[in-house]
């Protein structure tokens, strides 16, 4: 069974994972969907794809700005101990 299958998000409306912005109700929006994240026991996996395939939506517990600082963040981390 893959991670997918396992997934708290599951049956949940997919629109409440893409919320438009970040302020106002998008901001509430976002906040629901890392409550369902939350609780999800696939929750790094998910996280961890999210980093290298997903640029917009909250996955992982994430929204796509938080995965943007965590990316940069490997890149520095990989770039200084080459």
């Amino acid at each position: 069974m893959s991670w997918h299958e396992q997934a708290a998000c599951r049956g949940e409306d997919p629109a409440l994972f893409f919320p438009v912005g970040n302020a106002g109700p998008a901001k509430e929006q976002t906040a629901r969907a890392k409550a369902v994240c939350a609780g999800c026991p696939v929750i790094a996996q998910c996280r961890e794809w999210a980093r290298r395939y997903e640029d917009t939506g909250v996955w992982g517990g994430e929204d796509e700005y938080e995965r943007r600082a965590a990316r940069r963040r490997n890149a520095r981390n990989r770039r200084s101990a080459a």
